[in-house]
């Protein structure tokens, strides 16, 4: 516990110096969405309650909390914001039909033994709680590639406000493929990082290559990181485009 509580200190020090008043905010942004994520999973345990509906609100609470809250309501946040709930609608039409083909739901062969003096009937449909996972996987990367694009657009016609609407979107995307070379790469090294033991544990059991890409330990992973990468790809030109058209359309004298 002394651990975390000096870890947090200088976690909130460091944020503080280099963040100021914002770093203040996304220090204590940390504790919102965590509370909004564990309210979630206690609502999921609920029968009566859809958890995809409860995710789908979770992640709206969270954006609101990560671009409102840290950035506040200005033309940016808002415009990141709609973005992000325009990417999320698009990714959920297409993620019922991945999760359904890959049957990625429920626990691995790996996670089994660890659990079997455990009870597996608990009334949850674990089809809707993979979809869940995935969905609450891919919010930060949207948030983050959203804003950061919509705010680099702001500077840029802030400093040239003859640009037009064609020119502003197209420096719009280049942002975005600066970013999405280090989004995709944090996405992967986050992957490997957090299952780096479980590499080693299929190592150690001689999995085959073939073995490895059909666990569904495994499968459930790099399908949500492809998932998440899908989303941190198509924020760009919806980012991109709507600011374009906002700024030119609204703040354009």
């Amino acid at each position: 516990m002394n651990v975390l509580i000096l870890l947090a200190l200088i976690l909130f020090v460091l944020m503080k110096v280099v963040g100021g008043e914002k770093g203040t905010r996304s220090f204590t942004a940390l504790f919102f969405n965590f509370g909004i994520i564990l309210m979630t999973v206690i609502l999921m345990t609920d029968q009566a309650i859809n958890p995809i509906f409860i995710t789908i609100i979770a992640c709206t609470l969270i954006s609101c909390v990560n671009l409102f809250y840290i950035n506040r309501f200005n033309f940016k946040s808002v415009t990141a914001f709609v973005s992000t709930i325009i990417t999320l609608v698009l990714l959920i039409m297409v993620i019922f039909i991945i999760v359904d083909r890959s049957k990625i739901q429920g626990f691995g062969i790996e996670e089994i033994e660890e659990l079997l003096s455990f009870s597996f009937y608990l009334g949850i449909d674990f089809g809707k709680i993979a979809i869940c996972t995935i969905i609450m996987g891919t919010i930060g990367a949207v948030t983050d590639t959203a804003i950061s694009i919509s705010s680099a657009m702001n500077e840029i016609y802030l400093h040239n406000p003859t640009l037009d609407r064609y020119h502003l979107f197209k420096s719009g995307m280049n942002v975005g493929k600066d970013i999405l070379g280090t989004t995709t790469n944090t996405l992967f090294f986050a992957f490997i990082g957090g299952y780096l033991a479980l590499i080693i544990w299929f190592k150690d059991l001689g999995y085959s290559f073939g073995e490895v890409v059909n666990s569904k330990v495994f499968s459930s992973e790099v399908i949500s990181i492809f998932y998440t990468g899908a989303g941190a790809i198509l924020i760009i030109p919806i980012t991109a485009g709507l600011t374009a058209y906002s700024l030119v359309k609204y703040k354009k004298i």
